[in-house]
């Protein structure tokens, strides 16, 4: 008989490796020449709870209104990088303890999110959104809508990628004739949007605007094809580097990535509400906008790193050892071997492979499957 027949004796278990594996990545052999992104939300916070500055008004904002509350709230104490990184722990945290209840097995990949993510872990703010995120199938996984239109319209507001879920959400109410709670989501992330569109609708657009707008970063799976055969030059904007002058490319990636979203939604609308379906083709719709996206920042992987170990059986298990292969490919070059590859294109193969192995994962979170001998159970909940 399993030690861990129980949800709450497998979130606490799955908690207690995450902060082993969160204390791991603060050694040499992963933090060594980190790149962070926490001295930019400082910069935020600052501005804000100590200066009284509007964001959108008075400053620039790269991210969603609804990131904010996580740049304020270490900028009330003194060492902002290490009120950051415990914010992120106790995220983490919550987001093992959401991922037990759903499916405990899953729990404990989640835990080793830190080694896997490597030290990046400790200084973006991803976490919160894919918490919001993944909290929000599990809500809906049990019939309570309200609940997981309200999680799903805050991950929105906190950063904008989780709106590739909304219409398999939209077909999973539908199905359950619970359509109008929809609405609440969209009230969640109007009321986060409203106030600064009011104050600061210019600085507003010009955030969404300029993410829109960004060029081939260098690490998507367009960039990576030109590093690996040629040598493309290398501009720094919109605060990455990217690969100048491959306009048409980028364009062509857009199209692929808004064309598999779509053929995703409408696969999903096409079959049965099922909660397997609901997880798979969740995972699946992340992947794709991660895969053929125009920007592949390596903390992007930390959106699947939640939503892949939630798909069961056999394609579940190879979809998170591709999964787990894109990440340790990841750390081959990032974040100390970053600006070899930038200025030199060290390791191009190794961010080639890696990007390969996400359209991999697609590929295996989407391919037909056997049709099971018994009708599926509407709205099933997995795990």
């Amino acid at each position: 008989m399993s030690t861990l027949r129980s949800r709450p004796e497998a979130a606490v278990a799955a908690g207690g490796l995450f902060l082993l594996c969160w204390g791991l990545v603060h050694l040499d052999f992963w933090s060594h020449g980190a790149l962070v992104d926490w001295p930019t939300y400082q910069r935020y916070g600052d501005a804000i709870l100590n200066h009284g500055l509007v964001p959108y008004r008075d400053f620039a904002v790269e991210y969603p209104p609804g990131a904010i509350a996580v740049f304020i709230l270490p900028a009330a104490f003194g060492n902002y990088a290490t009120a950051f990184a415990w914010e992120m722990a106790t995220l983490g945290l919550v987001l093992v303890a959401v991922v037990a209840v759903i499916r405990r097995e899953a729990a404990f990949y989640v835990a080793l999110a830190p080694l896997l993510a490597g030290s990046l872990i400790l200084s973006r703010f991803d976490l919160w959104p894919a918490l919001l995120t993944v909290a929000a199938l599990g809500a809906l996984l049990r019939e309570r809508h309200l609940l997981g239109w309200g999680l799903l319209g805050a991950a929105v507001a906190a950063k904008l990628w989780p709106l590739v879920l909304v219409p398999l959400v939209l077909v999973w109410s539908y199905r359950a004739g619970r359509i109008r709670a929809a609405l609440v989501g969209l009230l969640v992330a109007v009321g986060v949007f409203a106030p600064f569109a009011i104050v600061a609708p210019h600085g507003l657009w010009d955030s969404v605007r300029g993410q829109a707008s960004r060029p081939l970063q260098i690490e998507s799976l367009g960039a990576s094809l030109f590093t690996a055969f040629g040598h493309p030059t290398v501009i720094s904007s919109h605060g990455s580097q990217n690969v100048a002058g491959h306009g048409g490319v980028a364009a062509l990636f857009a199209v692929l990535q808004v064309a598999s979203l779509v053929a995703l939604w409408i696969a999903f609308a096409r079959g049965p509400a099922t909660g397997d379906r609901l997880v798979r083709y969740s995972a699946a719709a992340v992947c794709a906008f991660i895969a053929f996206g125009k920007v592949l920042s390596p903390q992007f992987l930390l959106w699947l790193i939640p939503l892949v170990p939630l798909v069961r059986g056999r394609r579940g298990l190879a979809a998170t050892g591709l999964l787990t292969v894109a990440l340790v490919l990841t750390q081959v070059w990032f974040p100390r071997r970053y600006w070899d590859y930038v200025y030199a294109f060290h390791n191009a193969d190794a961010v080639l492979a890696r990007n390969l192995a996400l359209v991999a994962l697609l590929a295996v979170l989407v391919w037909p499957g056997r049709v099971a001998q018994q009708a599926p159970m509407p709205h099933s909940q997995p795990g």
